[in-house]
């Protein structure tokens, strides 16, 4: 009995505090979806393959509305974590990832990168091609794979965002066999 009262009671008091948010997230959330429906960069994002309705707000919100605010795709790529660090000690040299970021934004675009993979044909070619192997053979973890196609997917983003174009796998395609 002494620890099951206390217990109840401190259930009794989280469940109406959990509702509460409960309601609250709901509220964001609805928010979020009128704010993106109604943003001029909606159908930038909406191209995007894998993004859909949870992660292309996400991403907006990545990449924001000042196409001042980064000159390059790399300022983004530091920005959210993606791009590796390169450390020099000496003739030692070794590479990992960056540990000073958002990482709600590296979340993003790495969940973006593994969700793409099912819409896009470079992407699960990336994937499953011969650069993916190479870094299997050399023992990269499948994170860190995902996390070198999120790197090339922040590239292309980029340069939709910056021309206000939306995305389109045909076009990209195309450049790659140039």
């Amino acid at each position: 009995m002494a620890v099951i009262t206390p217990n109840l009671l401190l259930i009794e008091c989280l469940v109406p505090q959990l509702k509460q948010l409960m309601l609250a997230i709901t509220r964001f959330d609805d928010e979020i979806k009128t704010l993106y429906k109604q943003h001029a960069d909606r159908a930038i994002f909406d191209s995007l393959p894998g993004a859909g309705p949870q992660l292309a707000p996400r991403l907006l919100a990545a990449m924001g509305s000042n196409r001042d605010r980064y000159k390059c795709a790399a300022d983004i790529q530091k920005y959210a974590g993606i791009a590796p660090v390169t450390e020099r000690s000496g003739k030692k040299e070794w590479i990992h990832w960056r540990y000073s970021c958002t990482k709600f934004l590296r979340q993003t675009f790495v969940e973006w990168a593994g969700l793409s993979v099912r819409y896009s044909f470079w992407a699960k070619a990336s994937l499953l091609g011969h650069d993916s192997w190479q870094q299997e053979a050399k023992g990269k973890p499948h994170n860190t794979i995902i996390r070198s196609l999120a790197f090339k997917w922040i590239r292309i983003l980029f340069r939709c965002w910056k021309t206000h174009t939306p995305y389109d796998e045909s076009t990209y395609f195309n450049c790659i066999e140039k």
